[in-house]
């Protein structure tokens, strides 16, 4: 049986793992400019890590106003539910600060994803960094 565990800090606690995820899957994976990715909002933010067998293998972000968003798995983690945990557990965090619902930016490849969460698809497909996206919300 594989351990995954799931801890949230700061970005000055959290930042080089969390930065090494994105770096990873988003800038080179995904191909998203590193100034689209490096938004200056990450000190204002509740972060996430998913370690499997102690190693850091996933990431998340949860923004002051309740959106979630960075979410990312390293290729190699993928399927073994941590993204559904690093979900939960930011979920459970913005519950904990009052929220009464979340919000987030979906690829659309990962609508479904996010359903099985609860959460609800609404507006139109847009475009960020290349990709295309849908707007995404859960009342909690």
């Amino acid at each position: 049986m594989t351990t995954i565990t799931i801890i949230n800090g700061d970005w000055s606690t959290l930042k080089d793992e969390a930065s090494e995820i994105r770096r990873v899957v988003f800038i080179e994976e995904q191909c998203v400019p590193q100034e689209e990715e490096w938004d200056g909002r990450d000190e204002e933010c509740r972060h996430f890590i998913a370690y499997l067998e102690g190693q850091p293998v996933g990431t998340a972000r949860l923004l002051p106003d309740g959106h979630i968003g960075r979410v990312a798995v390293v290729d190699g983690a993928r399927g073994a539910g941590i993204g559904y945990q690093l979900m939960e557990a930011a979920i459970q965090a913005a519950q904990e600060a009052g929220h009464h619902h979340v919000a987030l930016s979906a690829q659309l490849h990962a609508l479904a994803f996010y359903q099985r969460l609860g959460f609800i698809a609404h507006g139109d497909i847009f475009m960020d960094a290349g990709i295309p996206h849908r707007e995404m919300s859960l009342t909690l």
